[in-house]
């Protein structure tokens, strides 16, 4: 049996690697595999999350009903197993966050690439189509070169042509069928099939596929697509497994950045660099309101930082977005009253800027007056209870004008993909072309920073690899 697989990231060599036992070809339009896996984690790899079930199911974005069945046979641990027993030493580090003992992506990488051993590895060499190939449907019968008909097109593999001989086995030209015609040595083969796909006739069971790259034209039983998302283009991820999977009738949904700044109506460059520590960020998106504690930066356009990243996968997908910010998440709005109004006493005669130091950061005070309309240099003894009133509401419910998301290319990750509901969650199989797989990032699977999102790569790349050496032990 002959398998494509088609993507040398990580579910794409993952997948490989259950599959040693087959005729398999790894596919990457990169001089190298692993090129995005290589800037993962900052050079470190994150390769999982070392949690339970429950808790990685908790940071699935989108998908986690789909994921059921794939992260409920490979768990964490699993992968963790995995690594380990192919030599590569792991550890643990905050927030269950696993990384290899030498910090080095490229480790992770190389235990990928031994242990697809036996399979072959065409670098440079981007696919540009996947399609069925109906030849492998229909008998062939070797005819003479003098056939009557005349070809249309040829390549030097393969050539199309009307049938026009009616005396011949086939249907005649206006019921529909063609003639698909392969040079080979003194006649040509020829094959009968209707004009409809094979994908989409009755008989998906001798289904096989034509994969077209830059260099040639490949044929192969079974085809994996694990082509990665649509961020970091310049690893070669770039969208093209949609394309593919859009070529043999699958729906997408809508690709979208994620994990990734978020830009800001009003300019904050002034404040770029500035962190904020022990803050939550809440926003309402389409209705739905969301929170995250932490820390955040500003950036030359708006906002970055971890509970900034989160807070983008959450939202990314709705169409109206308010965002907030509560400076001391850690008081209620009453005792931060009682707070000021200790501040304002001790410091009656000082500015208002003054006091604010002790509040918020030094390069954050003229945005944040700014923003509650109060002027910096007020004397504290000046300030009237409705001013006291704002500075406390702004503090725990600092407005953020949200303008939109950093561009996908930004994104960690890409939110959206093959739509889910076209794909068979024990096997990974498309429910519309029999032997056909799609694993990892470009399934509309996403989650959260912290190894989740390799961990669904590895997962959904074992739930394909045990599918295919089932299905051939049983002789489906």
């Amino acid at each position: 049996m002959k398998i494509a697989v088609i993507g040398g990231g990580a579910s794409g060599l993952f997948v490989a690697s259950q599959l040693k036992d087959y005729d398999v070809t790894i596919f990457d339009g990169n001089e190298k595999c692993g090129k995005k896996l290589f800037i993962t984690g900052k050079g470190r790899c994150n390769v999982t999350n070392n949690c339970d079930k429950e808790e990685f199911l908790n940071n699935v974005v989108n998908g986690g009903k789909f994921m059921q069945s794939a992260i409920s046979r490979f768990l964490p641990t699993d992968t963790i197993a995995y690594f380990e027993e192919k030599g590569l030493k792991l550890k643990t580090e905050r927030g269950g966050r696993v990384f290899p003992v030498s910090d080095k992506s490229s480790d992770v990488i190389k235990t990928l690439e031994r242990a697809c051993k036996g399979a072959t590895i065409k670098l440079n060499e981007k696919v540009t189509s996947v399609s069925v190939n109906a030849i492998s449907n229909y008998s062939t019968t070797v005819i003479p070169t003098e056939v009557e008909g005349s070809i249309s097109s040829q390549t030097s593999s393969m050539c199309y042509a009307k049938l026009v001989n009616s005396s011949t086995t086939c249907h005649p030209e206006q019921s529909g069928y063609f003639i698909t015609c392969h040079p080979e040595q003194s006649g040509y083969f020829i094959t009968c099939h209707p004009e409809q796909s094979v994908a989409e006739s009755k008989d998906l069971g001798k289904a096989a596929y034509l994969i077209t790259t830059i260099k040639g034209k490949y044929t192969f039983d079974k085809v994996i697509i694990a082509t990665g998302g649509n961020t970091y283009s310049g690893t070669g991820s770039e969208g093209d497994g949609y394309k593919f999977a859009k070529m043999l009738g699958h729906s997408i949904v809508e690709a979208r950045p994620a994990l990734v700044p978020i830009k800001l109506k009003e300019s904050v460059k002034a404040m770029q660099g500035l962190p904020l520590k022990n803050v939550t960020l809440y926003a309402v998106a389409d209705n739905k309101r969301y929170s995250q504690f932490g820390e955040m930066m500003f950036t030359d356009e708006g906002i970055t930082g971890p509970i900034v990243l989160t807070m983008s996968s959450y939202i990314n997908r709705a169409k109206k977005v308010e965002l907030y910010l509560d400076l001391k998440p850690a008081l209620s709005h009453e005792q931060l009253d009682g707070r000021l109004l200790r501040e304002f006493d001790e410091g009656k005669n000082k500015n208002l800027f003054n006091v604010m130091r002790s509040l918020t950061p030094k390069n954050f005070i003229d945005y944040f007056l700014y923003k509650v309309s109060l002027n910096s240099q007020r004397k504290i003894n000046s300030i009237t209870q409705e001013e006291r009133e704002r500075l406390v509401k702004g503090l725990k419910n600092f407005p953020l004008a949200y303008k939109e998301l950093y561009p996908l290319d930004s994104g960690i990750i890409t939110s959206g993909g093959v739509n889910l509901k076209e794909i068979n969650p024990s096997t990974m199989e498309s429910k519309k072309n029999k032997g056909l797989y799609f694993v990892g990032e470009v399934l509309d699977v996403d989650c959260l920073t912290g190894g989740f999102n390799l961990q669904i790569a590895f997962a959904t790349a074992y739930a394909c690899g045990q599918a295919i050496k089932k299905e051939e032990k049983n002789g489906i």
